[in-house]
């Protein structure tokens, strides 16, 4: 049974959770349902069994507009033009950052894949949520702005952490210091999507063809190569060596090993169940 949430909406089926962004804000806008509800549809994917891979999509005509600045102010007006505005409000101020940095870590943090599929408009803090997915494809309309420089901000969701091991240190900083708009072709030069497809419908086709084949490999394998690679990001190479070690000793024994050769030796396809 879907879980109902005001910002997203989640659907899913064959292994495949779709997380679609809807608002409520005008182009799927982030606003203080979404920075509530995001790590808790994310929490709650981790630990369901039947999930193998998320796919994150934005409904309607863009991905989003990112932070719904308007939406927020309930929230940040009291911590920005408070009367004393000194370190009681500053530190309020800096949890809520730390808990709105929840809704992009966790999507890294997660065991299961994260899969992007971006048309239309992704600003600001979406460019954050891409960034911690595991990759992206777009549409041809897609267009990417990472704009907080526009409204006095230094974005603080992930993106300045993440987008340099993406897209390298000169674009990132290029996109940070100018606020400026990227369409699909140079995201896909830089290396920002994996792929471009001629309509939000191709995309989609596309990206949920390729969440059903990680769906159909084992899971508790998947899921060690994205906590692999997510400890190597910032290690040097053997120890990233010696992690990958310790944790094929640890779990390389499986059902789904077993399986894996006797659907080899059977000449038939596998069906792993994630033991």
């Amino acid at each position: 049974m879907d879980t109902t949430y005001k910002s997203l909406r989640i659907e899913k089926a064959d292994g495949v959770a779709e997380v679609i962004l809807q608002g409520p804000g005008r182009g799927n806008a982030m606003g203080p349902d979404f920075w509530r509800e995001m790590p808790e549809a994310i929490r709650a994917l981790d630990e369901d069994e039947s999930v193998r891979v998320v796919l994150v999509r934005g409904n309607g005509d863009n991905f989003t507009y990112g932070l719904d600045l308007m939406g927020m102010m309930e929230s940040l007006g009291p911590l920005l033009t408070g009367d004393t505005n000194l370190a009681l409000e500053r530190t309020k101020l800096l949890k809520l950052i730390g808990d709105m940095q929840q809704a992009t870590e966790g999507v890294a943090r997660c065991r299961k894949p994260f899969i992007a599929a971006v048309h239309g408009w992704c600003i600001g803090a979406g460019m954050d949520l891409i960034a911690a997915s595991d990759f992206r494809y777009c549409s041809r309309d897609a267009k990417f702005s990472l704009r907080e420089v526009k409204v006095g901000i230094v974005a603080d969701m992930g993106a300045l952490q993440r987008l340099p091991r993406i897209i390298g240190e000169g674009h990132t900083r290029e996109l940070a210091y100018t606020g400026g708009d990227v369409d699909a072709e140079r995201a896909l030069r830089m290396g920002l999507v994996n792929d471009v497809f001629p309509s939000a419908e191709e995309l989609l086709t596309h990206a949920r063809a390729t969440a059903r084949r990680i769906a159909e490999n084992p899971p508790l394998v998947v899921q060690g190569a994205k906590q692999v690679m997510e400890y190597c990001a910032d290690k040097s190479t053997s120890d990233g060596l010696r992690y990958v070690a310790v944790w094929n000793s640890a779990f390389l024994q499986s059902h789904d090993l077993a399986e894996a050769f006797s659907a080899f030796a059977e000449r038939r396809p596998p069906k792993f169940v994630g033991r």
